[in-house]
């Protein structure tokens, strides 16, 4: 099952891609497809769609290359690199998405600028002032 529902993912990557279009992704989402965000937000099916459109369009010039395409069970991760528009930061995203019926039912996306990845690793650095256990 999870080679099949990678296809399933590769296939809306490789149409959204290739055309810059939505329209063909479409049918690959459940008519119920939630899109999650951090910090709580939520978009619909139409909202989602309609907000990458925007962001894909051929002449925005964004750059998209695949990393890893990764699943487990109903799940699929994919991890890429972005190049924003108009000379705009790369950027690092990870998609989880979960595959019901053979549909895209539901997406979770953490995106990362690549030039402030360095910062946030420093949460988990040990603290230089702290002495080291023994």
């Amino acid at each position: 099952m999870s080679d099949e529902n990678k296809d399933i993912v590769r296939q809306a990557l490789a149409t959204l891609l290739e055309t810059g279009s939505t329209r063909a992704l479409a049918p690959l989402l459940s008519e119920d497809f939630t899109h999650h965000r951090p910090g709580g937000t939520t978009s619909t099916k139409a909202e989602w769609l309609a907000a990458l459109e925007a962001a894909i369009a051929p002449t925005t010039g964004m750059e998209v290359g695949i990393d890893h395409l990764l699943a487990d069970g109903d799940h699929v991760v994919v991890h890429s690199r972005r190049g924003l528009p108009d000379g705009g930061p790369q950027i690092v995203v990870t998609d989880i998405w979960r595959i019901e019926r053979g549909l895209i039912a539901e997406g979770w996306e953490i995106i990362e600028p690549v030039a402030r990845a360095a910062a946030n690793l420093s949460w988990w650095a040990p603290d230089a002032g702290t002495p080291a256990a023994s």
